[in-house]
């Protein structure tokens, strides 16, 4: 009898196994391992290429910075944007023509104000400046629209998740023990854990520019192309005058580096805040938990130079509120502070957000209530206060930290400066770009003189829009034949101050998938496949590869 009853065990178990099995474990042509606007964007293409998609995100709410604040969007020149990017802004312009989009104020008082953009565009049917929350809804339609599987806060194993054979990914594994199977993966992410994982050549920080002929990568002391940079003579110690007193918070007592030589230091991040100034829907700046004043003495001693410019980047956005970035000597900018976070454990980039979030709600508390601070900046700064109706969820902070660049993939080809500027042709296009070649401050050091100074802050322009290769979103041949990054593109870092846009970045979503679903199709690896036909594809879809 007990012989029997181990037989019937043995035999129900087996039943089982694969049923179980099959709850962790699923399958789509296409894995796009991401939730940012790249990720959404790459998933609807794969579906209206006729595939099958499935999302794997790590984050809940989706759509990347698009969604998380920054909706004063860096578009550049506009005509370079086309395809699901351009939809994208023309839902926007879709939601925003609706009179009860018009909640805090009416839309003729909002007009189209904008430093040098147009916020709706009547004649090309898109907007370019809108609220975080109408951002996520346009991806959350997407994503019911075109019926996309998506598992979120689902987050890759880096250590043992990546599957591979024969320099193609088979399988990857999250940390919840779910696998997803593809025969195409995109690495959608803005950290490229997914490319990191798969042992795909990739670098962090700032090349020399002998590597790639450049002049601007690399350290640029005593270059200063914005307003980002002390521009008195501010004392560094903590006792002014006294070296023996020990340098203020946040400088370091490092030299900056000799020009173009090159480091693994990475420009700034920040919360792109979204704010409101009504009344009804403004949440006042709370002193954070461990709020220490003596943190933001530097900017008490930029205040006493004179500097009056707190103000100038409060871009407004429609409903009473902005998308408030980075300005001046002494801001939202964390600088130095997040070196370790492009290839730090998930645990440590958790508590570099947390800082990050921690020395930005000090600072909001500092200018609105210390007494260093300019009384008319103080009372002006107690006119806002958090947007009540946006991140909800989230004590109305902003879900995503600007993660302005960490690793970078070492592809077929590297775009450069030389790209950019138009100075060397680019085979086998699938996007532009027109951006400034846009670095924040990379580090606060202390000059010869002794005195405070920034250094990293470069922004030159393109003379014309420029083409982004083919070659800058998949890896080399030896490194692995199923995966495309269209985010940790292949390029210097200089260059990717340009590409790092999020419409730039939907562009290149779409091609990554699109090309893809043409692997797929000829049954060969992403770097085999014939531009010839990926350029065909792309232009029926509108995407824009060439401005005469």
């Amino acid at each position: 009898m007990r012989n029997n009853r181990s037989l019937v065990f043995v035999i129900v178990l087996l039943i089982l196994l694969p049923s179980c099995r099959k709850k962790g474990d699923f399958s789509a042509d296409v894995i796009v391992y991401g939730g940012t606007s790249a990720a959404v964007i790459a998933a609807v293409e794969v579906v209206q290429s006729g595939k099958s998609v499935i999302v794997v995100s790590p984050d809940t709410h989706l759509g990347g910075l698009s969604s998380g604040g920054l909706g004063f969007s860096d578009t550049g020149n506009k005509s370079t944007i086309g395809g699901l990017s351009r939809d994208f802004y023309h839902r926007v312009w879709q939601h925003y023509n609706d009179s009860a989009a018009w909640k805090w104020q009416k839309q003729s008082e909002y007009g189209n104000k904008g430093q040098g953009t147009v916020a709706m565009d009547g004649e090309n049917r898109t907007m370019w400046i809108f609220e975080p929350h109408v951002a996520e809804k346009v991806f959350e339609d997407y994503i019911r629209e075109f019926n996309i599987p998506i598992y979120r806060d689902e987050w890759l194993d880096r250590e043992n998740g990546v599957v591979t054979k024969d320099e193609r990914i088979t399988s990857i594994t999250t940390l919840s023990g779910k696998t997803f199977r593809g025969e195409m993966f995109i690495d959608a992410t803005y950290e490229g854990d997914l490319m990191a994982s798969a042992d795909v050549d990739y670098t962090v920080g700032r090349e020399d520019c002998s590597l790639y002929n450049e002049s601007w990568n690399g350290a640029q002391p005593d270059v200063f192309h914005h307003a980002h940079y002390f521009k008195s003579d501010i004392d560094p110690y903590i006792v002014p005058g006294d070296s023996q007193s020990g340098l203020l918070p946040y400088i370091s007592s490092e030299a900056p580096g000799a020009k173009c030589s090159g480091d693994s230091k990475i420009q700034a991040y920040c919360f792109r805040l979204c704010m409101s100034n009504h009344p009804g829907n403004r949440v006042p700046f709370e002193k954070p938990e461990g709020y220490d004043p003596a943190n933001y003495e530097l900017l008490a001693r930029v205040f006493e130079s004179g500097w009056n410019e707190w103000f100038r980047k409060f871009d407004l956005i429609p409903n009473r509120k902005t998308d408030t970035n980075n300005h001046g000597p002494f801001s939202s900018d964390f600088i130095g502070m997040n070196y370790d976070y492009p290839e730090a454990s998930y645990e440590r980039r958790k508590e570099i957000v947390k800082e990050h979030e921690k020395y930005q709600k000090g600072l909001l508390y500092f200018v609105s209530n210390d007494s260093r601070v300019p009384e008319d900046v103080r009372n002006r700064m107690k006119e806002w206060g958090l947007a009540k109706d946006e991140f909800t969820d989230n004590g109305n902070w902003p879900h995503q930290l600007y993660i302005r660049e960490a690793r970078r993939m070492v592809g077929m080809y590297v775009t450069t400066e030389k790209e950019v500027l138009g100075e060397v042709s680019v085979p086998d296009p699938v996007g532009m770009g027109s951006y400034t070649m846009d670095s924040h401050n990379v580090q606060r050091y202390v000059t010869r003189e002794g005195f405070v100074q920034n250094e990293g802050d470069i922004g030159v322009p393109p003379k014309r829009p420029y083409q982004i290769s083919y070659g800058s979103i998949v890896s080399k041949v030896d490194d692995c034949k199923n995966l495309l990054v269209p985010v940790c593109v292949s390029s210097s870092h200089i260059a990717f101050g340009s590409i790092r846009m999020e419409p730039v970045f939907m562009i290149l979503g779409q091609s990554a998938a699109a090309a893809a679903c043409l692997a797929i199709d000829d049954k060969k690896s992403v770097q085999e496949i014939h531009y010839t036909q990926l350029n065909e594809i792309l232009l029926s879809k509108k995407q824009i590869l060439e401005i005469e």
